[in-house]
């Protein structure tokens, strides 16, 4: 059993050396890659190593193998990565990610909704009101991130509404924190109201205007030259 960490060490190192193949470009997208015992030499690993480092790759997408004809690179991007990376940012940078996703979302929602898209704006609107102490935290974020998923529908970009979907729960730990922060000023109804409108008259300008005024003095409280606070520690009840 004292066997199994070494092991995985291994294949973990061996998982590493080959991102940065792919990183530098050694290894194209649609390229075969170097046979096992070819890249066990390599490496400096065991067959079974590269074995278990190429399952890896495959799992997350980055690799396919192809029985009888090798293993072949399907992307250069390692999206089993972006968790743990995103896990690391900051709240400032969550909020600046977030700022690029939904300023963009708004202009093209505001040149592209539908009457159905506008009616689940609306309808997430209404539901998040305001944010009220009687409220459960946890329901209240939910209602406004409908409100923010809703106008990255309406948008009708499928890989910009993929893109988000996999931020949300990023955005989801932001909304969050904009509660506990005493500091950090949570947007209201009314901000979120201008960008309904926008969007509902079909102004881009007005719409990419109040998404980016919608999170702006967050962005402007979290800067690093401003005087901070703790934060308070709020129980959802």
């Amino acid at each position: 059993m004292s066997a199994s960490p070494v092991r995985r060490t291994l294949v973990d190192q061996a998982v590493d050396r080959m991102r940065l193949c792919l990183e530098r470009g050694e290894w194209q997208v649609g390229e075969r890659i170097p046979i096992e015992p070819e890249l066990a030499a390599q490496l400096g690993v065991s067959r079974n190593t590269v074995r278990e480092a190429v399952r890896v790759l495959a799992y997350s997408g980055v690799l396919e193998v192809r029985q009888g004809d090798g293993t072949w690179v399907r992307s250069a991007v390692d999206a089993s990565d972006v968790p743990q990376d995103l896990s690391r940012a900051t709240l400032r940078e969550h909020l600046e990610v977030r700022a690029m996703l939904e300023v963009e979302a708004a202009r093209l929602a505001a040149e592209r909704r539908s009457a159905d898209d506008l009616e689940a704006m609306r309808a997430a609107l209404s539901l998040r009101g305001e944010h009220l102490n009687k409220r459960r935290r946890s329901v209240f974020v939910e209602h406004d991130l409908a409100f923010h998923r809703a106008v990255v529908e309406a948008a009708h970009n499928p890989a910009l509404a993929k893109l988000y979907a996999f931020f949300e729960r990023a955005v989801r730990a932001t909304v969050r924190a904009t509660l506990d922060l005493d500091d950090l000023p949570e947007p209201d109804y009314a901000a979120h109201l201008r960008v309904f409108e926008a969007i509902s008259r079909g102004n881009s300008a007005a719409a990419v205007d109040a998404s980016r005024a919608l999170l702006q003095p967050m962005l402007d409280a979290l800067d690093p030259a401003a005087p901070r606070r703790p934060a308070r520690h709020q129980a959802d009840t």
